[in-house]
């Protein structure tokens, strides 16, 4: 996962408890009260398909423009940005991503984004609070948690740390949240930490669950009894497909069999048919191997197959 760590840096234990946000709407720049509720209505309804940018990471270093525009006319009709650094996104003002996304009809929903292990600074989180704000997106994300943090002492400080990062996110108008891999569900010692330590110990008024439904199945995990056992948790999914059959569940990060969702072995049909007990708002295409060597053929065959064979 080196790219994703050059992208993000990530929490660990550090202390956040002395951190106060402004209250700032999330979304500036707005649409009139009406315009912006009949949005929110079609939106509910359907609301389109979504894809991370992580999906075109190396197109997006290039081109960022060019690579919007390539995503906007394949049918997405919202992002999740996983490039925050310096105060910007993708290299741009916060201000300035967000109207070239806008112009192009979609809209950035969500950012993959986090504390810094040390801890972060009120300034920094003033700042963080800010930008992402201007954004305008509902939802942020942690990502990824490195692999010398995971042990039960590390996990249970780091949800104390993400339920004050979420109370803090919340009053800044944005939703915190966190997304899985396959390694909160190996057990250890007896303790399965995405069930006993996520999900008894992160407050579900503070953060949201982003389901990556391909690594939880890697891990050995039945989405559907997932939203099951805690229906309403998992507003936010990441989809993509597997080639091959999980025969033994395994929580290394290998992804050589990930291909576009509907091109390989998993039941998005029945997964789909349970979103409303997942409590699903939007979901979000990725390939983390970027399509191998071609992302846009790779996500044109996802958006089509969930047009196509998902969704009706």
């Amino acid at each position: 996962m080196k790219n994703r760590r050059d992208f993000i840096r990530i929490s660990a234990a550090g202390t956040v408890g002395t951190l106060v946000l402004g209250t700032y709407a999330c979304g500036s720049g707005a649409k009139k009260p009406a315009e912006a509720a009949a949005v929110a209505v079609k939106a509910a309804a359907d609301p389109g398909v979504g894809l991370i940018l992580y999906t075109i990471r190396d197109a997006m270093a290039e081109d960022v423009p060019g690579s919007l525009k390539k995503v906007a006319d394949l049918g997405y009709s919202y992002v999740e940005v996983a490039d925050y650094k310096d105060g910007k996104f993708y290299g741009y003002a916060p201000a300035e991503f967000k109207k070239m996304v806008d112009d192009l009809g979609m809209v950035v929903r969500s950012s993959h984004a986090a504390v810094e292990s040390t801890g972060i600074s009120m300034d920094n989180a003033q700042k963080m609070a800010d930008d992402h704000a201007i954004l305008g997106v509902e939802y942020c994300i942690q990502p990824w948690v490195n692999d010398e943090d995971r042990t039960i002492d590390k996990f249970k400080s780091m949800v104390a740390d993400w339920n004050q990062v979420g109370e803090v996110m919340q009053k800044a108008g944005i939703q915190f949240g966190y997304h899985n891999h396959n390694f909160e569900f190996k057990n250890m010692d007896g303790i399965v930490p995405y069930y006993d330590i996520y999900m008894k110990e992160m407050d579900p008024k503070l953060i949201i669950m982003e389901l990556d439904i391909y690594w939880a199945i890697k891990g050995g995990q039945d989405p559907v009894e997932m939203f099951n056992k805690y229906p309403g948790r998992f507003p936010l999914w990441h989809m993509k497909d597997m080639s091959q059959p999980v025969t033994e569940p395994f929580y290394t990060v290998d992804k050589d069999d990930i291909t576009s969702v509907g091109a390989g072995l998993i039941d998005y049909k029945r997964i789909f048919a349970a979103k409303e007990t997942a409590g699903m708002k939007y979901y979000f295409v990725e390939d983390d191997n970027q399509g191998n060597g071609q992302p846009f053929e790779g996500i044109k065959i996802s958006i089509d197959n969930i047009k196509s064979k998902i969704l009706v």
